[in-house]
């Protein structure tokens, strides 16, 4: 709807000809001009709060981080190392002492202060030689803690058995184990894991040529349908022209145009910057365990009547004894008594229209006292009747 307001010449002479007049009409123009902004800016916060970037829902095919493993060995810890029955660990120490040119026999080596450990970390895309990566160790022995360690010279190698980096430095431990000759003790977190925050160094890259890339693959983190068909639009529309293509609901293909393949990172960096509102199916995850419900948006049910109600039985046992009456050459004797009380909840009979949504159910099922694990129960029952037009996840 649009409203045109069309002032002639002599009725605009006529408004602005006193100066008091104007003086007063200047600073309602301001916050007429003020009212507006902020009422673009809300409408502008509302449309981006409601999507998403492209970033943070895909990724480019291609480029993504590779997982690095090594094994090595902690020492200088006060007597919380391996014990000497864990064999690996005594071996490991022997033979890199006979590397450093010491000869040494494995009864004669005690590893108290020696833990066996995994050192694994992330080689992230676009790693360069020299860059630092932060690792993670982890006990592989009977090690008590790792606390004031410090993890020896480790090579981390990749899947192809590759060595990609160099691991070597102090553990940050973020918790501590104390006990005493007697047993027991105090603990807190994982005494056995530990983190060396850029403890490895890269020395081996990994060969992409990102500059040489012809087409660009975005795959989506959850495949989507109507999501890929949003991006595919948007990329189109960002970039003026047709280079868009989904080849199935995860996957869209976008054929850069050959006056940008020279700038190939910032055509990227463009994309990924374009938001869209993605799509779900509607569904519900119930986790048993815990008894959390999660329910999506677009979870809806057809017309049923809903009623749910707990029955408890309590039994209490109890023994009389009868005594008998003086000088008559009766027994005591002890009799069994039980009552058993039934109870069971009186909750009322609810109706769910066809095509509630989810706030309407969860305000129906609040009203009949349901509380998060009989949620579950319901849930079940309401999709075995076949009312239920979502995916439901138990996990």
């Amino acid at each position: 709807m649009e409203y045109i307001v069309k002032i002639d010449d002599k009725t605009f002479e006529k408004a602005f000809q006193g100066e008091s007049m104007r003086k007063r009409l200047h600073p309602f123009l301001g916050r007429c001009i003020r009212v507006v902004l902020a009422l673009c800016l809300v409408l502008l916060f509302v449309n981006v709060a409601w999507s998403a970037r492209i970033k943070d829902i895909a990724s480019l095919k291609g480029v993504r981080g590779n997982q690095l493993i090594g094994y090595g060995l902690v020492v200088g810890l006060n007597g919380t190392g391996d014990g000497s029955g864990t064999k690996f660990t005594v071996q490991s120490l022997v033979n890199m002492m006979e590397h450093l040119g010491i000869h040494a026999l494995p009864d004669q080596v005690k590893v108290s202060n020696v833990a066996a450990v995994m050192v694994t970390a992330n080689l992230p895309s676009f790693a360069r030689q020299g860059n630092k990566l932060d690792v993670l160790v982890s006990s592989v022995g009977d090690a008590k803690s790792l606390q004031g360690g410090t993890l020896l010279l480790s090579p981390l190698r990749g899947v192809d058995n590759q060595i990609y980096a160099l691991a070597q430095g102090p553990l940050l431990v973020g918790g501590f184990a104390s006990s005493g000759a007697a047993g027991g003790g105090v603990q807190k977190n994982h005494p056995t894991v530990a983190r060396i925050p850029g403890g490895a160094s890269i020395e081996r890259e990994i060969p992409f040529d990102f500059s040489k890339m012809k087409d660009l693959v975005i795959s989506l983190n959850e495949p989507d349908f109507t999501t890929a068909m949003r991006v595919t639009d948007a990329i189109n529309m960002k970039l003026g022209r047709k280079a868009a293509f989904p080849s199935d609901g995860g996957t869209i293909r976008v054929r850069v145009p050959d006056e940008m393949r020279k700038n190939m990172v910032g055509v990227m960096a463009s994309l990924e910057q374009i938001r869209i509102t993605p799509d779900q199916s509607a569904r519900i995850v119930l986790d048993e365990r815990t008894g959390t419900v999660v329910m999506g948006q677009d979870v809806r049910i057809s017309s049923v009547a809903i009623a749910h109600g707990n029955l408890s039985v309590t039994i209490k046992e109890s023994k009389q004894v009868s005594q008998p009456a003086p000088f008559s050459q009766g027994q005591t004797a002890v009799t069994p008594e039980s009552k058993v009380n039934v109870a069971e909840e009186q909750k009322r009979l609810i109706v769910m229209p066809e095509g509630t949504s989810l706030g309407d159910v969860v305000k129906a099922l609040n009203a009949i006292g349901v509380s998060p694990r009989d949620l579950i129960a319901v849930f079940q029952a309401i999709k075995a009747a076949g009312a239920l037009q979502a995916d439901l996840e138990i996990i």
